[in-house]
């Protein structure tokens, strides 16, 4: 823990709970991070993680923080007893007394408070321990609906379930009430559905719809035109621009190296030496989204705008709306910046509230994304398949077929086998390892992983393009009007 404290811990490095980590201490305060809930009967979890400082005991008092939990605050905090510490021994639990820094415990009467991870200290002044990242994102989704109506109850409580037991399981349930289960991959999407029926919903059969993919609104240059809005009253006017986040600087926010805990001079400076960014853009970040932490921005561009931070609310309030469900096709945003270049405001407060506010702003960020080359990204696998060379050819006309770029291919040492690494869009890969099998007579081994995001070909507004049938059909699924919003349905005039 010497050389990994700098990554594990997101506080200072010279307070009590970085030094108590830094050196193992039993003695130091109680540092522990719990990072996933294991099923204990019908209805209790044991949080499972490991101490990292100090001493856990049964009945002791502890400040359990999650993982939206910032210092200083009272959200996403809670301050309870551990009913009991556990030890798993294979398939049983062993009850004990205590447990000092350096193993992994389980601890009975946390899952009410902490939903899948989250950090458990005794130290007033802690931050949190850094939360897991994942190397994959849930990009694969599916619909579930009980085939009894009467099995509903069981299926949401097996949905609760599932998603404390899966950290990188996302449940959610969509406008029209459905209920939404994200995972990283058609396997991953077959293990938790067989966890939710066998184990969480006692053999109830469930009926599930065809495997829908994740797809993320961006845009490809600056705005052609600066979209402007007005409140219903007519006494308010917003000015916005959107224009693309390089791509390292997307991954760079993804990973929390960028984000509003951040502090503003110093994310100011890397902004400004790595990204060639205006230094005054650069310390006038609004905030990011969706959720306060994603991959957009909102830059203030203006100039001496009165009362500008009466309506910041509801700039934020817009933002994360829009960014969550963009006007494409209702799908979240990624790597857009949006400028506010102007806005002008009524001096009587009652004039200027949210209510009126939060449409124009809404109307200001679909408008500025559809005016500048709005288009999709689509999630993509990094396929790793390892066969014998008489297998090649098989897996060459199998990717093809799938619009697959092989990217390496090469033979494995002191073996007959042959390893090939190729990329795979993830809307391509449904059913892919059986058909790879039956090109190859079942010789070929596919390992498929998430690895990045790519800009699928053509705009939302170009006929015939991949991106403009894509959007279609994304939104004739979701019940919308099939054609892409023109910008001026969203604008006013001067």
């Amino acid at each position: 823990q010497k050389y990994r404290v700098e990554n594990l811990y997101t506080g200072p490095m010279d307070d009590a709970a970085a030094i108590a980590i830094r050196d193992c201490n039993p003695d130091g305060p109680l540092m522990l991070y719990v990072s996933k809930m294991v099923p204990a009967d019908k209805s209790r979890f044991y949080a499972f993680g490991r101490v990292f400082s100090g001493t856990v005991r049964t009945g002791m008092k502890v400040r359990m923080q999650g993982p939206n939990f910032i210092h200083g605050k009272k959200d996403d905090l809670f301050i309870k007893n551990i009913q009991r510490c556990v030890l798993f021994m294979g398939r049983k639990f062993e009850p004990v007394e205590d447990v000092p820094c350096g193993n992994t415990v389980c601890l009975v009467g946390v899952d009410q408070y902490l939903t899948k991870s989250g950090t458990i200290t005794d130290f007033d002044d802690a931050y949190n321990i850094a939360t897991m990242k994942f190397s994959v994102s849930p990009v694969v989704r599916v619909a579930v609906e009980p085939k009894n109506m009467n099995d509903l109850p069981k299926l949401v409580e097996g949905l609760k379930r599932l998603a404390k037991s899966d950290p990188l399981c996302v449940i959610s349930t969509s406008d029209s009430g459905e209920h939404v289960i994200a995972g990283a991959g058609e396997l991953h999407l077959e293990i938790c559905l067989k966890d939710l029926q066998d184990d969480f919903m006692g053999g109830t059969q469930v009926k599930i719809s065809d495997p829908v993919v994740q797809y993320c609104e961006t845009i490809q240059e600056k705005s052609s035109t600066i979209a402007l809005a007005k409140s219903p009253n007519k006494h308010n006017r917003v000015f916005m621009e959107a224009e693309p986040l390089d791509d390292e600087l997307v991954e760079e926010i993804e990973k929390g190296n960028y984000g509003p805990e951040k502090d503003v001079k110093e994310m100011g400076k890397d902004l400004v030496s790595k990204y060639n960014w205006d230094p005054t853009d650069s310390r006038k970040i609004w905030c990011f989204g969706p959720d306060g932490r994603g991959p957009n921005m909102i830059v203030d561009k203006t100039k001496a705008v009165q009362y500008l931070d009466e309506v910041k609310d509801s700039f934020e309030q817009a933002f994360s709306w829009v960014t969550r469900k963009g006007p494409q096709c209702d799908e979240t945003m990624r790597g857009i910046r949006f400028n506010v270049t102007d806005v002008v405001l009524h001096t009587d407060a009652i004039h200027r509230g949210a209510s009126q506010m939060v449409q124009p702003i809404r109307s200001c960020l679909y408008a500025s994304e559809l005016y500048a080359q709005p288009t999709l990204l689509e999630p993509m696998f990094l396929v790793d398949i390892t066969s014998p060379q008489d297998a090649v050819g098989g897996i060459y006309s199998c990717l093809n077929k799938r619009r697959g770029q092989v990217t390496a291919e090469e033979p494995r040492m002191g073996t007959p086998l042959v390893q090939v690494k190729a990329y795979l869009p993830v809307s391509e890969s449904f059913g892919f390892t059986a058909d790879l099998r039956s090109h190859t007579s079942g010789q070929a081994f596919p390992q498929c992983v998430f690895d990045h995001w790519q800009l699928v070909q053509g705009t939302a507004y170009d006929v015939g393009s991949r991106c403009y049938t894509t959007v279609r059909a994304i939104r004739k699924r979701k019940g919308l009007a099939e054609d892409v919003p023109k910008p001026d349905t969203f604008t006013d005039k001067l």
